[in-house]
């Protein structure tokens, strides 16, 4: 039967927890439809009015030409007039008309020289939309729009853009034009970041109400147990302290990593979308830049997070073993450190217990935590396997090493309780340090792992 401290805490916590993660889902999905729904019939506005204003240049266009081929079909001095007029006649940053023939050769093109006079009918952009083939069945139907990807004359950037085409029929020509959509996609993209944040500050508000929360009624669970401890000897005393130690020092852990390392980021993520949104207000500047600089950090702390939850309780080792979440420990190890990582992990062929499992793997997450903190090194060496009957683990690094008799002497937490972890599953604990290399190495007995 649960005592009675347990069952007020999880009385109070799982409903109060429950109503919260009820109320984050509702927020989060009805923000996030309404986000989609506001970029959606903002991209629409933007599209109309991008059509009419291609309409009025193709018109302008074809009207500057018009008595050109007005009389004369074929007359090959009245096309190259028109087509040197075509080629002078731009707009904005960007803006220019093009021309091809029926079969999709090009025969004006300002921007790009080194395209006139070449087939591009089966050219197709990186989405792979035949563009020219796209243009010319439209311009046939009379006139017509078509999205598709091009480079941008400013940056040099591909960028999707809106052509609008309409035929010149005495001479088989294709006339048209077009213009970039990166204003319209910076437009709804900011439309959603700012949705995004919020949603994203409002889970915050409402992560931090359930954290205070936990921690009052842990706090009142706590003060429950002040009878009980009094009532322990001296050893019980000790361990309980020990206990509490530890997990304080893995709380300011874990809440240095997200002041340091999340509350940052965040910080600078939103000192990011404010730029980008008084840049657009404004029209000065490159908001777009503001917007993925933004993104990328946002993407940085996702990482942080999922790195943090595996820090935690490593998933792998509930799912796959202990082989397959030290592998994975030392991938991310020696990605997140640039350190050379060497690994030789056999198979094991008898199944470890779960606190066997999960002590080798914390040893070896304290091991490597330790390295890259002090060691200064630049190789490390893990290596697990069956020796007998016994299950051993070896890690090794060549930095600069430490006086390991003086650090068990001083009573140091993070070496004993590596140690008493250990021993507590009657395995040995050794470790050898001199300038260059320290070797750690634990040897489990498998009788003691069923």
């Amino acid at each position: 039967m649960l005592k009675l401290q347990y069952r007020i805490i999880l009385l109070t916590v799982l409903p109060m927890l429950a109503v919260i993660a009820a109320l984050a889902w509702m927020v989060s999905n009805q923000s996030a439809e309404l986000a989609d729904r506001q970029a959606s019939l903002i991209e629409e506005r933007f599209l109309a009015s991008r059509r009419e204003e291609l309409k009025n240049y193709v018109h302008m266009a074809n009207t500057a030409i018009e008595h050109l081929h007005a009389d004369g079909a074929r007359d090959k001095d009245a096309q190259e007039r028109a087509k040197a007029l075509l080629m002078d006649m731009n707009f904005g940053d960007d803006g220019y008309f093009f021309v091809y023939d029926q079969q999709g050769n090009n025969l004006v093109h300002p921007r790009k020289p080194g395209m006139v006079g070449n087939n591009w009918w089966n050219f197709r952009d990186p989405q792979g939309v035949p563009v020219i083939q796209g243009l010319i069945n439209q311009a046939n139907h009379g006139d017509g729009f078509l999205r598709y990807l091009w480079e941008k004359p400013s940056n040099q950037q591909i960028a999707e853009k809106l052509g609008y085409v309409v035929p010149v029929k005495r001479w088989g020509w294709v006339l048209g034009t077009g213009l970039y959509l990166d204003d319209v996609e910076r437009t709804t993209r900011k439309v959603r970041d700012d949705m995004a944040a919020n949603i994203h500050d409002t889970m915050l508000k409402l992560a931090a109400l359930a954290v205070v929360a936990v921690l009052v009624v842990s706090a009142g669970g706590l003060m429950l147990n002040v009878r009980e401890h009094r009532l322990a000897d001296s050893k019980q005393k000790e361990l309980t302290q020990r206990i509490v130690v530890l997990q304080e020092e893995e709380r300011s852990r874990v809440a240095r990593e997200l002041h340091d390392g999340i509350s940052q980021l965040l910080v600078s993520i939103k000192f990011q979308f404010e730029l980008a949104e008084h840049r657009l207000q404004s029209g000065e500047g490159n908001p777009l830049q503001d917007l993925r600089k933004g993104l990328e950090n946002l993407g940085g702390a996702i990482a942080e997070v999922r790195r943090i939850s595996h820090d935690l309780r490593p998933t792998l080792l509930d799912d796959l073993g202990l082989s397959v979440a030290l592998e994975q420990l030392l991938a991310d190890f020696g990605t997140r450190t640039g350190l050379m990582v060497g690994v030789r992990i056999e198979p094991i062929d008898r199944p470890l217990s779960e606190a066997a499992g999960l002590t080798l793997f914390r040893i070896a997450q304290e091991a490597l935590t330790n390295i890259e903190r002090h060691a200064h090194a630049s190789q490390v060496d893990v290596s697990l396997g069956e020796e007998g009957r016994q299950l051993r683990l070896i890690i090794s690094d060549n930095g600069v090493g430490f006086n390991a008799e003086s650090h068990r002497r001083q009573q140091g937490i993070g070496l004993r309780n590596m140690r008493e972890r250990i021993e507590y599953l009657g395995g040995t604990f050794l470790i050898e340090s001199q300038p260059g290399n320290t070797t750690l190495t634990i040897n489990l007995p498998l009788e003691n792992t069923p």
